[in-house]
């Protein structure tokens, strides 16, 4: 099977991604989550398409800000328009299949990892934020459990996606949660200086 294509420049997807996002917040999720689509190409052994895999979590919520209401409906003409392959804009739409507008639905294992990672990520940096260290590094699996039960925290971090999404791969929600919790913690550093660089 040849490498997926996006048919960008990650210059380029940056630069997309700043057209239409300004706030802080949005740029450093944007980045999160590419890095950890990242890390996990590398960890399922999609090594070769790990930058098709980067780009799509940069860019999936490329028309949230601007387009709350028409999220993962507006992006396909966004995405068109900057050059974008329609395998890549079927990926990024996918994360939003039952709960946006978008009839596309996951079917690779990017897709159903994009899904399920989304909202996981801003439950793990909300985590974080909470610690003495404010860092992924030295958090426990233990303690990001301990925040997922608990309904009342990050309540905007949707605790069925991330199950369902857990579902759809095939995975016990504890590995999804370590594994995505791996990979936010082996990406700190360099995500980091992304979001210094870029907001």
């Amino acid at each position: 099977m040849s490498p997926l294509n996006a048919n960008v420049t990650r210059e380029k997807a940056l630069e997309t991604l700043k057209t239409y996002n300004t706030e802080p917040f949005h740029i450093r999720h944007a980045l999160t989550v590419e890095a950890v689509m990242g890390w996990m190409a590398d960890d399922l052994g999609h090594g070769e398409d790990k930058e098709f895999w980067s780009l799509v979590g940069l860019m999936h919520d490329v028309d949230f800000e601007k387009w709350p209401e028409e999220h993962c409906v507006k992006a396909p003409e966004l995405l068109k328009e900057a050059g974008f392959t329609p395998e890549f804009i079927h990926a990024v739409c996918a994360h939003g299949f039952g709960m946006t507008g978008t009839d596309c639905k996951p079917e690779l294992e990017m897709e159903k990892v994009l899904f399920a990672c989304d909202e996981l990520t801003g439950l793990i940096g909300a985590a974080a934020l909470m610690r003495p260290s404010k860092s992924t590094k030295d958090m426990e699996l233990k303690s990001l459990k301990k925040k997922f039960k608990d309904k009342k925290f990050a309540a905007g971090c949707s605790r069925e996606c991330i199950a369902q999404g857990a579902e759809n791969l095939g995975w016990e929600l504890d590995a999804l949660l370590e594994k995505t919790l791996r990979a936010m913690a082996e990406t700190e550093d360099d995500m980091e200086a992304e979001v210094a660089a870029n907001t």
